[in-house]
């Protein structure tokens, strides 16, 4: 049987926070790159771009810095607002983890067993 998953999406007009975009700022962190964060990801250098823009478009601040490439090499990094949004959001998935255990029992006790198997 496969655990039940927990996605969280936050949407704030026409910004969306959710777990991609979560993963991928938190690969930026550990990786000092977007696109290795993105290829981590199994996405395209294109696409982790798009994501980082439109996060740092929508927010009231950057949450990721860039440096261009060169001699000395280019790299990427959560600024403090990138920062704050990826650790509140991850505190939220646990909360809600946590708080919902019971509901989400309840549910998945309910569905059908050739649905939980991954089938």
């Amino acid at each position: 049987m496969t655990p039940t998953r927990l996605m969280l999406r936050l949407y704030f007009g026409e910004l969306m926070l959710g777990p991609g975009k979560a993963d991928l700022l938190a690969g930026i962190a550990e990786e000092g790159s977007i696109s290795a964060a993105g290829r981590r990801m199994g996405m395209s250098y294109k696409r982790a771009w798009m994501l980082v823009e439109a996060m740092n478009a929508g927010f009231a601040e950057p949450l990721v810095e860039s440096a261009r490439g060169g001699t000395k090499g280019g790299g990427a990094a959560l600024t403090e607002a990138g920062q704050q949004v990826l650790a509140a959001y991850r505190t939220l998935e646990a909360k809600l983890r946590e708080a919902g255990a019971d509901e989400l029992a309840t549910i998945g006790a309910l569905v059908r067993s050739d649905m939980s198997d991954g089938k």
